[in-house]
């Protein structure tokens, strides 16, 4: 028997890449015979056991195959006409709808992406989603299989890396930092992370910063739209980092004084979690899988009441008990996302299926 990873694409910095590589590394320590098998393999991956999707050779009854689903992709047909005992791990497709104004190519790949996990339904053993909410949509779409949740195993060994210190120089001068990292994607409506902050200048703080920490591409005309509108706003002081490198990311996490999300769409939303392990408090709007990572951390906002939003950057950055209590809070929800727990979870999974 060996555990086999399948997805469609693998490169550093990517959370569904990152997850997979968890993954491995933990089935590696426990003595799995294991490899994962990419369409696409990006540069700088020097581990072990990484081979392209052809590769992947004669798949027997009793080997387990982890299929890594977060797009449209025809490995997503493949994969359920494969033999093997599959566990499908959905990290969630966004749906295409928030693309169509940007990106047709976006749009449709979301949608066919949707398309092959309505195909796979009746055609997997396990489901490992990333959350809860994205088990409910697999059970929605008809998944009668075990789910069981397992969160995204997030190696946090990573962020005790040395940050930029560039970026630490020129950003650490006493004013307040707000920053929201994610790529630059309709869904995630940096639009409304902008009109939050610009109330927050006007009303509480006017030398605060925005750093929108994240890259644009192939989101050119949606990035355009929003520096469009901080340009008509006549705002100052709102930073796109584009892709950067992730010492630079780190640096922005120990430079922010709060972590404002305003996302309509998340599988899970890794930021959020490396928010609370820098200890940045978090004010977020409840939506999709966000209030489940926030659990009872953070400010949770059921609307989006942007005045709100500012008030409530203005609470945290000028009241430091509440500011205290709330990254309490935080870290708390933080131990639920240890690798032990989630390795636990995962395990269990894969001795229940070595024993049927």
């Amino acid at each position: 028997m060996r555990v086999i990873q399948m997805l469609p694409s693998i490169s550093y910095g990517d959370g569904v890449g990152n997850d997979c590589l968890a993954i491995h590394e933990f089935l590696t320590e426990a003595g799995c015979d294991t490899a994962i098998y990419a369409g696409h393999i990006g540069k700088g991956l020097n581990i072990k056991k990484i081979f392209p999707m052809e590769q992947v050779g004669a798949v027997e009854a009793d080997d387990i195959i982890i299929y890594h689903l977060s797009t449209g992709n025809n490995m997503n047909f493949q994969f359920g006409q494969m033999p093997g005992k599959k566990i499908l791990r959905y990290h969630n497709i966004t749906p295409g709808y928030f693309f169509r104004p940007y990106s047709t190519l976006y749009q449709k790949e979301c949608d066919y992406g949707r398309a092959g996990l309505r195909f796979l339904a009746d055609k997997v053993h396990y489901c490992m989603p990333a959350s809860d909410y994205n088990g409910k949509e697999l059970q929605e779409l008809g998944y009668r299989c075990p789910v069981s949740t397992v969160p995204i195993i997030i190696p946090f060994k990573d962020y005790d890396e040395k940050p930029d210190e560039e970026i630490l120089r020129k950003y650490d001068d006493g004013k307040t930092n707000v920053i929201f990292t994610g790529r630059i994607s309709p869904n995630k409506c940096q639009e409304d992370i902008i009109k939050t902050f610009y109330l927050y200048k006007k009303y509480f703080d006017t030398e605060a910063r925005l750093f929108l920490v994240g890259s644009s591409k192939g989101m050119d005309a949606y990035c355009d739209k929003l520096k469009d509108y901080v340009e008509k706003l006549e705002l100052s002081d709102v930073y796109f980092t584009g892709h950067i490198p992730f010492k630079q990311i780190l640096a922005y996490y120990k430079l922010a004084d709060a972590f404002v999300c305003m996302s309509e769409h998340e599988g899970f939303c890794i930021p959020l979690v490396e928010a609370m392990y820098f200890e940045v408090p978090i004010v977020a709007y409840n939506s999709s899988a966000i209030g489940e990572t926030l659990g009872k951390s953070g400010i949770l906002l059921n609307e989006k009441d942007y005045l709100l939003a500012a008030a409530c950057i203005d609470r945290l950055c000028s009241d430091e008990e509440l500011c205290k209590d709330v990254i309490a809070e935080e870290l708390l929800q933080l131990d639920k996302f240890s690798i032990k727990k989630t390795q636990r979870l995962l395990l269990d999974i894969i001795k229940k299926l070595t024993s049927e």
